[in-house]
C-alpha cells in the first residue's frame, strides 16, 4: 500500500510547532518586598521552624486536639478548597491537551437503494449501492507559533498551583479559628463558673447581712449594698451562659458535625496550655512558604502569562484539519490497495479589524497583571503585619499576665482584710463591697488576659506559615 501523501506536510507542521517554544510572555521578575528587612523584635532566627512544626505538635492539649481533627475531616469549606483543587487540576489538563493534535478514529457504512429506470430511459432493475470507510483525522489543530496555546497552558498551570496553595492556606485557617474558638469556649467557661462562684459567695454575705439587718445590727443601706452584689454576679451569669452556647454554635459550624459533650464541657484556661516557641526570622521566609502568600505569587504569574495569549490574538493562526484512511465499496475489498484516501486542509486566520477587540483584551490583560501585583504586595505586607502583632504579644503578655496575677493576689488580701474589719465592726460594708467589685473585676482581667496571650501565639504560629502539616 502506499504511504499517504499528506503524511508528509502534516510531519512538518508538527515539527514547527513541537520546535516553535517561543511566547509573547513578558518575563517575570518578582516585586521587590514592600517590608522591613526584618522585623526590630526578632531574635533572627530561620521562619521556616515554625512551619516545620505540624498542627498536633502545636496543639498538644488532648481535647483541643481532638476538636481540631474532627474540622479537619467535616468541614465545609476546606471540602469546597479540595474540591476547587481537582476542578483547578482538570481544567490545567484541558489546557494542556491543547498542544497536541487530537486525533480520532472512524468507521462508517454507507448504503443506498435505487429504484429501477431512475436516472436511465431503458429498462433496468432496481440497485443498492453498499460503501464502507475507515480512517483517522486531525481536526483543527492549531500551530501554536506565536505561543498563545502555550501561554494559556502557562495561565492553567499558574491558577491551578495558586488554587492548591489556597487549599493549604485554608487548612492553616481553620486549624487556628477552631483552636481560637476553642480558647474563646474555655474562657467563657472559666468566667461563668467565676459568676456562679461570686454569685454564691455574695448570696451568702446578703443572708447574713440580711439576718444582722433583721436584728437591728445592720443598717438598710449595708442590706442595699450586698444585695447589689448578688444582682450583679446573677447578671454576669446570664450573660457568660449566653456567650457560652453561642461559642458552642460557633465551633459546631467550624466542625461542620456534632462534638462530644465531655470535649465542651471539660474546655477550661486552667488546663494544661504549652505551645511551643514559635521563632521569627525574615520576611523572605514568608515568601517562599507561607501558602497565601505563595498562592498570590502563581495568580501573578497566572496573569503574566496571561499577557502572552493576549499578545499572541494579533498575529496569525495557522490551524490544521486532515484525515487518511480506506474507502471500498465492499467490506472485503477495505484494506486491499487501491483503497487508500486522505486530505489536508491549513487554514489561516489574520485578524485584520476586529473593532480593537485584541488591544482591549491587552490592555485588560495588564491592567490585570498590576492588579495582582497589588494583591501579593498587599499579602506580603498582610504577612508582615500579622508577625509583628504576634511577636508583639510574644515578647509583652507574659510581662501583663504576670503583673494582673500579682494585682489579683494582693486584691485577694484586700477583700478578706475588708471582710474582717467588717466583722469586726471596725468598717461598713461598703469597704467589703468595693474590694470585692476589685478582685471580681482583676479576677475577670485574668482570664480575658490568659485568652488573649493565648491567642497571640496562636496568630504568630498561623502568621509564619504554620498548621499544614500535622
Amino acid at each position: 500500500m502506499n504511504k499517504p501523501r499528506f503524511a508528509l506536510p502534516f510531519l512538518s507542521a508538527l515539527t514547527l510547532t513541537i520546535l516553535a517554544g517561543c511566547t509573547m510572555e513578558p518575563k517575570y521578575d518578582r516585586p521587590a518586598l514592600p517590608v522591613a528587612s526584618d522585623w526590630t523584635t526578632s531574635k533572627g532566627v530561620d521562619a521556616g521552624k515554625a512551619q516545620d512544626i505540624g498542627w498536633s505538635q502545636f496543639f498538644n492539649q488532648p481535647e483541643m486536639k481532638q476538636v481540631i481533627t474532627l474540622a479537619l475531616d467535616n468541614n465545609r469549606d476546606l471540602r469546597v478548597a479540595a474540591l476547587n483543587v481537582d476542578t483547578a487540576r482538570a481544567t490545567f489538563q484541558i489546557d494542556r491537551a491543547a498542544l497536541l493534535p487530537t486525533l480520532d478514529g472512524t468507521a462508517g457504512e454507507t448504503a443506498q437503494h435505487l429504484p429501477g429506470n431512475l436516472y436511465s430511459t431503458k429498462a433496468s432493475g432496481p440497485a443498492t449501492y453498499q460503501q464502507y470507510s475507515a480512517g483517522v483525522g486531525v481536526s483543527s489543530y492549531e500551530l501554536d507559533l506565536f505561543g498563545r496555546v502555550r501561554s494559556l497552558r502557562d495561565k492553567g498551570l499558574e491558577t491551578y498551583l495558586a488554587t492548591a496553595a489556597t487549599q493549604r492556606a485554608t487548612q492553616i485557617t481553620l486549624v487556628s479559628e477552631v483552636a481560637e474558638g476553642y480558647l474563646s469556649l474555655a474562657a467563657d467557661n472559666d468566667l461563668l463558673k467565676l459568676a456562679i462562684d461570686t454569685a454564691n459567695s455574695q448570696n451568702h454575705s446578703y443572708e447574713l447581712t440580711k439576718r444582722s439587718y433583721d436584728q437591728g445590727v445592720s443598717n438598710t443601706q449595708d442590706l442595699v449594698q450586698a444585695e447589689t452584689t448578688v444582682r450583679s454576679a446573677q447578671a454576669d451569669i446570664a450573660q457568660y451562659t449566653r456567650q457560652v452556647r453561642q461559642d458552642v454554635n460557633a465551633l459546631t459550624l467550624l466542625v461542620g458535625a456534632q462534638i462530644p459533650e465531655k470535649l465542651l464541657a471539660n474546655a477550661s484556661l486552667n488546663n494544661t496550655w504549652s505551645f511551643p516557641a514559635t521563632p521569627a526570622g525574615l520576611p523572605s521566609d514568608l515568601l517562599t512558604r507561607r501558602p497565601d502568600i505563595i498562592a498570590a505569587e502563581h495568580t501573578l504569574k497566572a496573569a503574566n502569562a496571561n499577557i502572552g495569549a493576549a499578545r499572541a490574538a494579533f498575529f496569525p493562526r495557522i490551524t490544521l484539519t486532515g484525515s487518511a484512511g480506506t474507502e471500498s465499496g465492499s467490506l472485503s475489498n477495505l484494506f486491499s490497495g487501491g483503497s487508500g484516501f486522505w486530505s489536508f486542509a491549513p487554514s489561516l486566520n489574520i485578524p485584520i479589524f476586529d473593532g480593537g477587540v485584541n488591544q482591549a483584551n491587552l490592555d485588560i490583560a495588564k491592567d490585570t497583571k498590576k492588579i495582582e501585583i497589588a494583591n501579593y504586595e498587599k499579602a506580603i505586607q498582610t504577612a508582615f503585619k500579622e508577625v509583628s502583632d504576634g511577636l508583639a504579644g510574644q515578647a509583652t503578655y507574659g510581662d501583663q499576665l504576670k503583673a494582673i496575677q500579682l494585682e489579683t493576689a494582693a486584691n485577694q488580701r484586700n477583700f478578706d482584710l475588708s471582710q474582717m474589719r467588717f466583722k469586726g465592726g471596725i468598717d461598713s460594708y461598703l469597704n467589703v463591697l468595693v474590694a470585692q467589685r476589685s478582685l471580681y473585676g482583676t479576677q475577670k482581667t485574668l482570664i480575658s488576659t490568659k485568652l488573649a496571650q493565648l491567642n497571640s501565639d496562636i496568630t504568630l504560629f498561623k502568621a509564619l506559615g504554620g498548621g499544614w502539616k500535622k
